[in-house]
């Protein structure tokens, strides 16, 4: 079983964009209850997520509304948030390195 650092950054997040709620608790309840073991095994997994360099999972939340980045440590089963925002925030910064928590 997967645990998710930090779930108060997507409360955060949801409590400032109502309609993000119900995608982002959807989406942990996706990715929760795995004990994942590559990138790969992810995105055969979730839709519109996809891998890119460093363990980082980007994945597209409300219809492609919001994106969030995640950094998962396989051998350890925990998955960090490194960023939630709008597409149009996730165009302006580096998802293969930004870490906003």
């Amino acid at each position: 079983m997967s645990r998710i650092i930090s779930k108060k950054y997507l409360k955060e997040f949801w409590e400032n964009n109502r309609d993000a709620e119900k995608p982002l608790k959807q989406w942990m309840l996706s990715m929760e209850p795995f004990c994942w073991k590559s990138p790969d095994e992810i995105t055969r997994h979730i839709a519109n997520s996809r891998a890119i360099k460093d363990n980082r999972i980007v994945f597209k939340i409300g219809g492609n509304k919001y994106r969030l980045i995640v950094k998962v440590h396989y051998y350890a089963d925990v998955v960090y948030i490194k960023f939630i925002g709008t597409h149009e925030e996730y165009n302006r910064i580096d998802a293969e390195r930004v870490d906003r928590y």
